[in-house]
């Protein structure tokens, strides 16, 4: 085979490459294009942050108070730390019900943040309570349940 032949021929796998790159890139650009217009991307960015919760009821047998009333403590026992504007105590037979940041007691810290160690007092009007630690994004489109706790006749 001389040199002239060799620059003169077309017969090679490069059209056949070309048709499957341009239908590949087709495909990943219809992709993401599809995941934001349908809403999906939004939802991938606004995940829930993660943190343990431990609780702990104390009834209160005194003389002030009539029938089934105590006190949860719930504290924060690790995971991320939750700006205290987006964490709520929410649920049933709850005396205090709310921001994280009307609930928390001289223990927390100084910061805006719920850490690990922190810790809100909430009253409980009845043993059959159920309470729920809920984490509410800052836009509201969002919310997750990051810990919960019944009492003990629930």
């Amino acid at each position: 085979m001389e040199i002239k032949e060799l620059f003169n021929d077309d017969s090679a796998v490069s059209p056949v490459i070309g048709v499957i790159l341009m239908v590949a890139i087709t495909v990943i650009l219809a992709a993401v294009i599809a995941t934001f217009v349908l809403g999906l991307g939004d939802s991938v960015s606004n995940t829930a942050p993660q943190a343990s919760f431990s609780f702990d009821y104390i009834e209160d047998d005194s003389a002030d108070n009539a029938g089934d009333v105590g006190v949860v403590t719930v504290t924060h026992n690790g995971g991320d730390s939750i700006p205290q504007s987006e964490l709520y105590a929410r649920g049933s037979y709850l005396e205090d019900e709310g921001k994280w940041s009307d609930l928390q007691d001289s223990s927390a810290s100084s910061n805006s943040k719920v850490v690990a160690g922190d810790s809100a007092d909430i009253g409980i009007n009845d043993d059959s309570y159920s309470l729920r630690i809920v984490y509410q994004s800052p836009e509201g489109d969002s919310s997750a349940t990051l810990g919960q706790n019944e009492g003990p006749d629930a």
